[in-house]
């Protein structure tokens, strides 16, 4: 590769035209980003310089202004940019095998790329559940195959995701799993949790449990509150995740396994958490941006691009859980990526299914509902979409650090920009976000040391 100097944002790379996403065969094999903010909390930097990436990996960080590179190095300007270490998003559905119809694991993984993701777990609620090792072996081919973010497999706690007996776990980890999670299906039976949890903590990989007491949820559509009963519709109170932390904490106590729980959203939760902490119990945390933004408000007018679950809680809640993303409580942020069919979204709200799609607009949501209100800074931003994801599961990743794979995230934090769903990259169209008009986009995606996404515009 000669040495040139471009910017990001003026040219194309890859087959996506309009969103500038590629194979993983373009870019910086040997590169610099050069004169970027480079933001990696996991070596407390945030310093002007070069990052300089070389054979996949990352090479040094040079603070020292106008260094020179030899012609093998491509040198892509970053100027007035943030260069940080790759996001990754612990929780996403890419619905292959069984629904490729609405996902597949290549449009899911380059969709991430688009949102600055450089690796994505895959969650098992796919036909057939992603419950052994010869599915687990399929998501993560399909994974290498599309070229773009990195995919990582979550196998299911379950067979069958049913909650009666558990996968083999051992199987499921030699073949790549990197957690296990009967997400989208609460685990009811605490013995099999407890189980779970012991025996999750022989393999050292984390139990991801949807938080939801099936019988206190059982019909609901929305939040139970006063605008469920505005509406009309059944309402899942915050009791339902809430019985269902506290339940996990303690088995986690009790076993010293390591637990994670999904998309929290009400602010019981984040004190249920707190407490066990504090206690010293071995559990993470995430929250979706969906319910760091926005309220059961948006369901107004019957919205089924606002239906998912957990649902969208008051404000209060929402208050609770931004504090708890900046003060650490909440670990990580993850999308909860759920694309559906525009027809399936287009039934009576309760008839609808749960989830939205997140993978592209989750970098913006953050940004404008907490970095630009104050709540949190671009360090924490990154910390919680980079750092920690790639420490709570063990993934590679996360840092800038000399030597550490060259999975790097180049984004703008003041470019303004309105989403529409129609140009998604991802098959799902189901945004609450559509007509926004958001801040922070993503210029640049790099995996291994190759471009997998550039802005064109």
């Amino acid at each position: 590769m000669s040495h040139r100097e471009s910017g990001i944002g003026n040219r194309e790379s890859g087959g996506n035209r309009e969103q500038g996403t590629g194979n993983r065969g373009s870019g910086v094999r040997h590169g610099v980003l050069r004169g970027g903010r480079v933001l990696d909390p996991s070596q407390q930097i945030d310093s002007k310089g070069d990052l300089i990436l070389a054979d996949g990996k990352v090479e040094s960080f040079e603070t020292a202004a106008g260094a020179s590179y030899g012609d093998d190095y491509e040198v892509i300007d970053c100027s007035g940019l943030v260069v940080a270490p790759g996001f990754i998003d612990v929780h996403c559905h890419l619905r292959e095998p069984g629904r490729e119809d609405v996902e597949t694991i290549a449009t899911g993984a380059r969709a991430a790329a688009v949102g600055g993701f450089t690796a994505v777990c895959a969650m098992p609620n796919t036909q057939p559940v992603t419950d052994n090792q010869a599915a687990v072996g399929f998501v993560l081919r399909q994974g290498q195959a599309a070229n773009a973010a990195r995919v990582h497999p979550i196998g299911a706690i379950s067979l069958g995701q049913e909650g009666k007996s558990l996968a083999e776990f051992g199987e499921m980890v030699g073949a790549g799993a990197v957690a296990v999670s009967d997400d989208g299906r609460p685990v009811a039976s605490a013995h099999l949790m407890r189980t779970a949890l012991e025996y999750a903590r022989t393999f050292g990989i984390p139990v991801a449990d949807h938080c939801e007491e099936p019988t206190l949820a059982a019909g609901g559509a929305m939040n139970e509150g006063i605008v469920s009963a505005r509406l009309g519709l059944k309402g899942i109170p915050s009791e339902a995740e809430e019985i269902m932390v506290i339940r996990d904490i303690l088995l986690a106590r009790r076993t010293g396994g390591h637990v994670h729980l999904c998309h929290m959203s009400t602010k019981g939760s984040i004190e249920l958490i707190r407490w066990g902490k504090e206690r010293g119990i071995r559990v993470t945390a995430e929250a979706c941006p969906h319910h760091l933004s926005l309220t059961e408000d948006a369901v107004d007018g019957y919205n089924t691009n606002a239906k998912m679950n957990p649902p969208l809680r008051t404000a209060e809640d929402v208050e609770a859980v931004r504090d708890a993303v900046r003060d650490g409580t909440i670990d990580l942020v993850a999308t909860d990526h759920a694309p559906h069919h525009y027809d399936e979204k287009e039934r009576e709200f309760a008839d609808a299914p749960n989830g939205i799609v997140g993978l592209e607009t989750a970098l913006a949501v953050v940004n404008t509902w907490l970095v630009k209100p104050g709540i949190i800074d671009l360090t924490t931003l990154v910390d919680r979409m980079s750092v920690s994801p790639a420490t709570t599961f063990n993934l590679p990743g996360g840092s800038l650090r000399r030597g550490s794979v060259a999975d790097v995230t180049v984004f703008d934090a003041t470019r303004e920009w309105t989403v529409d769903p129609a140009k998604f990259v991802s098959k799902g169209r189901n945004s609450p976000y559509g007509g926004y008009s958001l801040y922070g986009r993503v210029m640049c995606t790099i995996v291994g040391g190759k471009i997998v996404h550039r802005a064109t515009g």
